[in-house]
């Protein structure tokens, strides 16, 4: 069984736009783990600033530099 990389509330880029709307999002967070798809673990992710959602499996994402949830103060 497959282990997911990445923390819920971790923020991700996809690694590749090819094939993608010029609207998509670039920079999503997870919120939540799906099943392994041939065996490369899945995640729910989400972009608040467009309301887009997605699904898309663990080979196809990178960790960006921004601190998930981070409050200013």
């Amino acid at each position: 069984m497959s282990t997911h990389r990445f923390p819920i509330g971790q923020t991700v880029r996809l690694k590749s736009r090819k094939g993608l709307s010029p609207k998509a999002a670039e920079i999503y967070r997870i919120t939540a783990y799906l099943p392994a798809r041939d065996n490369s673990p899945q995640y729910r992710m989400r972009n608040d600033e467009v309301a887009q959602e997605r699904v898309t499996q663990e080979v196809d994402i990178e960790p960006t530099e921004i601190a998930p949830a981070a409050k200013a103060e």
